[in-house]
């Protein structure tokens, strides 16, 4: 019989150091350096993933469009039907030509507008625990601790991956996220990997992100 410890340290959502990083399961992220840095070689197949801008439109949809194409694939095979893709709260209204040139169907995005932060992480919660989503993208300005590791345990409990896209500011506080990234703009444009489960912080320079899969 198991002991208490032994049961709490078998839990699939407790991380012991002494685990691979090659037991994680992921997708390519479609940027093979990127692919080198993260643990397991790729997103991670469920759960919260951040991604901090210091303002929207600074190449953060340009960083997941091969994720969103590899959920547009028809070859895929889906036991239930092929789910949406969810875009709750974006601060833009996605351009449908450009999401078609870039392969994503864009008859499988789902936009939802909510009215502010809390009606984002509740529309988050939500698609992530329905039955018709593959994939949910999420803006917030603001998401207090509680918030996320609901999302968190959504996503993990449900196998989907999530995207929260927020402010840099967001660095100062922490996150229940299996994979924390920051996107720095300008100059010293890089793409830091500020927290990784079964990894380490590291970064790389936009050119080299986005250069190897634009050659």
């Amino acid at each position: 019989m198991k002991q208490p410890l032994d049961e709490l340290l078998s839990h699939p959502r407790i991380w012991r150091a002494h685990h691979s990083p090659r037991d994680i399961q992921t997708f390519s992220s479609g940027h093979p350096s990127l692919d080198q840095l993260l643990p397991g070689g790729g997103w991670p197949r469920s759960g919260l993933i951040e991604i901090l801008v210091e303002r929207w439109g600074t190449g953060e949809l340009r960083l997941i469009v091969p994720l969103l194409k590899y959920f547009s694939r028809s070859e895929r095979e889906v036991a239930d039907g092929r789910g949406w893709i969810a875009w709750i709260g974006p601060p833009y209204v996605p351009y449908a030509p450009a999401l078609a040139d870039a392969e994503i169907d864009v008859a499988r995005v789902l936009l939802v507008h909510p009215r502010d932060d809390g009606e984002v992480l509740w529309a988050t919660e939500q698609a992530l625990r329905s039955s018709g989503c593959e994939v949910v993208l999420s803006w917030a300005e603001r998401a207090a601790d509680q918030s996320l590791r609901r999302l968190q345990l959504a996503a993990e409990e449900n196998g989907l991956p999530v995207i929260l896209f927020r402010p840099v500011r967001s660095l100062e506080t922490a996150s229940p996220a299996a994979l924390r990234l920051h996107l720095a703009a300008g100059k010293q444009a890089r793409l830091a990997i500020v927290k990784s489960r079964g990894g380490r912080p590291a970064s790389l320079p936009i050119r080299d992100l986005f250069g190897r899969t634009d050659a």
